[in-house]
């Protein structure tokens, strides 16, 4: 099957940082999926594995871990899904990535696609989804329909994991949610999102500024 890979952790303007490679099929183990990639999208992990994991001599690393597609092979053992299933997950680190035609994948870290997301949209979601929940309701400890008289603020809030944290908060928890953007683009979506999910939002501004907070509740909808 056809999938990309590096060879050696080189510089990414280096023609050779990666390549169009030709693998053997994988063969699922007996909780496995074997997933045809429909989709896949590129995180941060994804550079540092690229520049700091050396692949073993002359052996190709295949990176990407979000993955969506759809099973077309499943294991001895698996109970979960089933072949022509749609599925979105977050891969392990620990084998090979999803930058390939077809990927392996335990059955156990994999969520069905919704419907209403294509599978671009679907793949964008599994790492930034995880981090933010884990983030609210782990670290956090914020509880699924409490958090009144609480405060939240997100920095980077039209970011990745921030524009997850932002939705989660406000449709599971009762906390209020105060989110900060800077650029135009991300100050607009931000702006959205408070005016439709009552949070608040802090645009930025010089130390003289002296009212940066406002509560989207007093804002008329465009």
């Amino acid at each position: 099957m056809k999938a990309v890979a590096y060879f050696e952790s080189l510089a990414i303007d280096d023609p050779r940082a990666l390549q169009d490679v030709e693998l053997p099929e994988p063969v699922p183990g007996p909780r496995d999926l074997l997933v045809e990639v429909r989709a896949i999208s590129v995180n941060p992990v994804d550079t540092k594995v690229r520049r700091n994991t050396q692949p073993e001599a002359g052996q190709p690393k295949v990176l990407g871990w979000d993955v969506a597609g759809v099973v077309v092979g499943v294991g001895s053992e698996v109970s979960l899904f089933k072949v022509g299933d749609e599925v979105f997950y977050a891969g392990s680190i620990a084998r090979a990535g999803g930058d390939s035609e077809r990927h392996l994948v335990d059955e156990r870290i994999v969520g069905r696609k919704p419907q209403s997301l294509s599978f671009a949209e679907a793949a964008a979601l599994p790492l930034t989804a995880i981090t933010a929940w884990e983030l609210l309701f782990e670290r956090l400890q914020l509880v699924e329909g409490h958090g009144a008289g609480q405060q939240l603020l997100i920095v980077g809030a039209a970011g990745g994991v921030g524009s997850i944290m932002l939705q989660l908060a406000r449709q599971l928890t009762e906390v209020s949610v105060i989110a900060t953007a800077s650029r135009p683009e991300t100050q607009a979506w931000r702006v959205n999102s408070a005016r439709t999910m009552s949070s608040t939002i802090v645009s930025r501004c010089t130390p003289s500024c002296s009212a940066p907070v406002s509560p989207a509740s007093a804002m008329s909808p465009a």
